[in-house]
């Protein structure tokens, strides 16, 4: 009698929980939301951000407010977002290098597919295969024939140890076949600096960082890393059509809540990103910094996290990188 008491009582507590986590849904945002951005302001994340919360303030009528939290290759910030309760008002906007991490480190304070309710993928953007201008190659075959030919005599720059550059490089070289010498720097700037130099002589780059010294004929752009062309440089291959079938890597950035966020928060987000992923304004501003515009479903996020941290996974463990 005791236990079938103690059953109803607990099926009719979850009920009001149920009812009060709805009501407080419907009513979703009644005060301003914290966005969290786990890199510095400047960053790639956060210029998309500022551009993204001022269309949600103005359709959801509360203040989406950034809160920068860099450090440790955005794991700092993460860690937080995933700590906060689970109501809608804290939020992570986040890019691929947090599924990079899953791997890379060996203790993480959170775990991207259990602490995390993903809202909507909004864009990304691929990465430039560019050569110095005096290496004698014109195509993504040429390049893979040249360091065939001769292996470990080619060097590639990248953003640091497990950076998503150095292991899209990774990738490229599993794929190819090739023995490529790596040459890490502290961002992109010192890497791009060696690049145009002849220090070294190929890298996968952000594509605002090098596609102006392309156009100055300063450096020589091979491909595109992501599936598709890019809206950002339509003229340039894909690494997948130049001899590399299925290669595809590009950084990207999406909005996740903490685990157990209700779903029709979750839903009414993500219903409205999708909207203002479309805007031609938001596009035409996305493009203009490098970036596709996505706007996906939170299943459709969820299932590109999974594959994401697979494919990274991957090749941080053929890179022999690891973070303690």
């Amino acid at each position: 009698m005791r236990t079938a008491f103690c059953s109803s009582l607990t099926a009719l507590l979850a009920y009001f929980a149920l009812g009060i986590a709805h009501a407080a849904a419907q009513g979703y945002p009644v005060k301003p939301v914290r966005v969290i951005v786990p890199f510095p302001p400047g960053a790639g994340v956060d210029i998309v951000t500022r551009l993204l919360t001022p269309k949600l303030t103005e359709a959801l009528g509360q203040q989406f407010v950034s809160d920068n939290r860099a450090g440790a290759a955005g794991n700092i910030g993460a860690e937080v977002a995933a700590r906060a309760a689970p109501d809608g008002y804290t939020l992570l906007m986040a890019p691929a290098s947090i599924a990079i991490s899953q791997t890379l480190y060996k203790k993480l304070g959170y775990s991207l597919e259990r602490d995390f309710e993903p809202v909507s993928l909004l864009a990304s953007t691929p990465f430039v295969l560019v050569v110095h201008p005096s290496l004698p190659v014109r195509n993504v075959k040429e390049l893979i024939a040249l360091a065939r030919a001769k292996p470990n005599e080619l060097a590639f720059a990248s953003t640091g140890n497990g950076s998503t550059p150095h292991l899209t490089t990774e990738i490229f070289k599993m794929q190819a076949k090739v023995s490529l010498v790596h040459v890490p720097y502290k961002g992109t700037p010192l890497a791009v600096t060696d690049l145009l130099s002849g220090q070294v002589q190929m890298m996968f780059a952000n594509a605002l960082s090098v596609l102006p010294q392309v156009e100055a004929k300063r450096l020589r752009a091979l491909a595109v890393s992501s599936a598709k062309r890019s809206a950002a440089a339509r003229d340039l291959p894909t690494v997948a059509e130049s001899g590399l079938p299925g290669f595809d890597t590009s950084t990207w950035f999406g909005l996740l809540a903490p685990a157990g966020t209700p779903k029709e928060i979750v839903s009414r987000l993500g219903g409205e990103l999708r909207k203002i992923a479309q805007m031609p304004d938001i596009r035409e501003r996305l493009v203009s910094q490098g970036a596709d515009p996505i706007g996906s479903t939170p299943e459709e996020f969820r299932a590109h996290i999974k594959a994401e941290i697979a494919k990274w996974g991957k090749a941080v463990l053929a890179s022999g990188a690891r973070v303690e």
